[in-house]
């Protein structure tokens, strides 16, 4: 084997290159500041939800600058320390954002697809379709694909949501699987955020139709809170589709003849051939609290957005974006010193700059944290959304006085 010369001349190879007692002191050390700075203060109430700093201060603070040397153990104890603390707090109640984003819901046709999976999702916008009769469907598609550079393109999937990112809508699932059996289209369901509403038997009606599609997207890290990240695609195709699309059939990797039955070698369907066992997560919790468990956290949390949505048409100052359907609640607020300037040319301008003024003072006051955004002709608004089962109608009520403390002076 080629070296360079004098290369490892100088290694001890006697003894272990690692200090084996030492480094499991050090992760019992950790352990501890993660349960009391990770778990303790990340879910009290009484905490802050973000120690805010400038980036410049933070930069410093925490030192990121790497070295040729290593750090000891006690200054690294403190890096773990300084990480946790300011870091966003997203277990306490009074973090109130969704932490993920999908598509709205969408049409897309022929060859117009290799634009978007070329555009960031969070970042690309399509017009909203509401799909009702197959004329609209078809003459949508036929809008696509004149857009696209390509002409003579022909329709190749449907992507309905269940449950928009922004408002929470869901989909005709069953008007539009109709459509696509109609002229041979694959029905993809984006039921990133509201595919777990199929968990309670009050609120599956929402996707009525959905079993009828040939792919869905599902996260359970968003609604039941399974740890990040946990995503998945679900096919209704049982000929190994995947695999004939991503599988290579490395032989160093996934030789044929072994021991066992090798249809149990999954790593090949993916691109992602070196990766974590995602569902592993999603198992574990699955088994702990059962589906019924889970139907309770997503009942609990659309039992506090109905609560909220009440509170929210009492208040004075507040002004529902619509009505929701899911848990998603966007509403404007409205200061005293915009009352009655309804039909002003300046009100909407004005007003689309209070949430993202409302938004700063409660990040640096460290109280809660509510994410905020426009949508088509609607200016700023918050989104409201409730997923962690420890929130409770204590914290929904802060919520709504404190947006209402510091937004009534502006």
């Amino acid at each position: 084997m080629a070296e360079p010369s004098g290369a490892g001349d100088s290694i001890p190879l006697e003894c272990p290159g690692l200090d084996t007692a030492a480094g499991e002191e050090f992760l019992q050390e950790v352990f501890q500041i993660l349960l009391e700075e990770g778990v303790r203060k990340s879910t009290d109430v009484t905490q802050k939800v973000c120690e805010w700093k400038e980036p410049q201060e933070l930069q410093d603070l925490l030192d990121l600058e790497l070295r040729s040397d290593g750090e000891g153990r006690e200054r690294l104890l403190q890096r773990c320390r300084d990480v946790l603390r300011f870091s966003v707090r997203t277990g306490t109640p009074r973090f109130f954002n969704q932490l993920f984003s999908g598509l709205d819901h969408h049409v897309l046709a022929g060859r117009f697809l290799t634009e978007t999976l070329n555009t960031s999702p969070c970042t690309y916008e399509v017009a909203p379709v509401l799909v009702l009769m197959e004329e609209q469907v078809l003459a949508k598609l036929r809008e696509l694909v004149g857009w696209s550079p390509l002409k003579g393109s022909e329709p190749l999937f449907v992507c309905a949501t269940s449950g928009t990112t922004v408002l929470g809508a869901f989909d005709p699932l069953d008007a539009i699987a109709d459509v696509c059996a109609r002229h041979g289209l694959w029905l993809h369901v984006d039921a990133a955020w509201g595919g777990s509403a199929l968990l309670s038997p009050r609120l599956r009606h929402l996707l009525a139709g959905i079993h009828r599609a040939d792919s869905v997207t599902w996260n359970p890290h968003k609604l039941l809170m399974v740890g990040l990240q946990c995503s998945a695609f679900l096919l209704r195709d049982s000929s190994g589709l995947l695999q004939r699309c991503h599988g290579v059939g490395a032989s160093y990797l996934f030789q044929r003849d072994k021991f066992y039955d090798v249809s149990l070698d999954t790593g090949d369907k993916s691109p992602q051939c070196g990766r974590r066992a995602d569902g592993l997560k999603l198992w574990i919790l699955w088994k702990a609290v059962g589906t019924r468990g889970l139907a309770q956290r997503v009942e609990r949390a659309f039992a506090a957005s109905r609560y909220l949505l009440e509170q929210v048409k009492r208040r004075e100052g507040f002004q529902l974006v619509m009505e929701p359907e899911f848990i998603n609640l966007c509403f404007w607020f409205i200061p005293p010193s915009l009352w009655g300037q309804e039909n002003s040319p300046q009100f909407w301008d004005k007003l689309g700059m209070m949430a993202p003024a409302i938004k700063e003072k409660m990040i640096r006051r460290g109280s809660m944290m509510v994410g905020y955004q426009p949508q088509g002709s609607h200016v700023n608004f918050f989104r409201q959304i409730i997923t962690n089962p420890a929130v409770t109608r204590q914290d929904l009520d802060f919520f709504l006085d404190e947006i209402q403390e510091l937004g009534w002076d502006l």
